[in-house]
C-alpha cells in the first residue's frame, strides 16, 4: 500500500448536498425547506425549547431534585464490616484489599449498622457521629486525614 492509494473506509464520506439544482435533484426549489416561515428564511433560527414566545415547558414546571456530583465517589462501610477486618489500622488501602470499597470511589465512610467490641485505627476513613462514638467506646479512634 502506497501514500496515494489510500482512501477512507466505504460510507465514512458523504456527498454534500447540491440544493437548488431542479426539479430532479429531489432538492429544488424550496430546498427541503417547506414553504414560508421562519426556518425557511436564510438565518431564521429559534432556540430550542422556544414556543412562539409562550412560557416554554422547562419554565412551567417546578424544579425538583438535586443529583450530586460527587456521590459516587463516596463508599459506605458498616461497622459489621471493620469487625471482621483483622488488622487494627484501617485505611483507603485496607478496605480496597478485602473488597470493601470498590470502583470509582475515593473516599470512605462508617456508619452504624452493625457491631464492633475490638478497639480499631481508622486512618483517612470518615465515620459518621454514631459510628465514631461506637469506635471509640470499643477502645479505637478515628483518624481523619492522619490526625487524631
Amino acid at each position: 500500500m502506497r501514500l496515494n492509494d489510500m482512501k477512507p473506509a466505504d460510507g465514512a464520506k458523504s456527498v454534500a448536498k447540491r440544493v437548488g439544482r431542479g426539479i430532479g435533484s429531489g432538492l429544488g426549489k424550496t430546498c427541503g425547506r417547506g414553504h414560508k416561515g421562519q426556518k425557511s428564511r436564510a438565518g431564521g433560527y429559534h432556540k430550542v425549547g422556544f414556543e412562539g414566545g409562550q412560557m416554554p415547558l422547562q419554565r412551567r414546571l417546578p424544579k425538583r431534585g438535586f443529583r450530586s456530583r460527587t456521590a459516587g465517589n463516596t463508599a459506605e462501610v458498616r461497622l459489621g464490616d471493620l469487625q471482621r477486618i483483622e488488622t487494627d489500622v484501617i485505611d483507603m488501602a485496607v478496605l480496597r484489599e478485602r473488597r470493601l470499597v470498590r470502583g470509582a470511589a475515593t473516599r470512605a465512610k462508617v456508619i452504624v449498622s452493625g457491631e464492633i467490641n475490638r478497639a480499631v485505627t481508622l486512618n483517612g476513613i470518615a465515620a459518621s457521629k454514631g459510628a465514631r462514638e461506637a469506635i471509640e467506646k470499643a477502645g479505637g479512634k478515628v483518624e481523619v486525614d492522619g490526625q487524631g
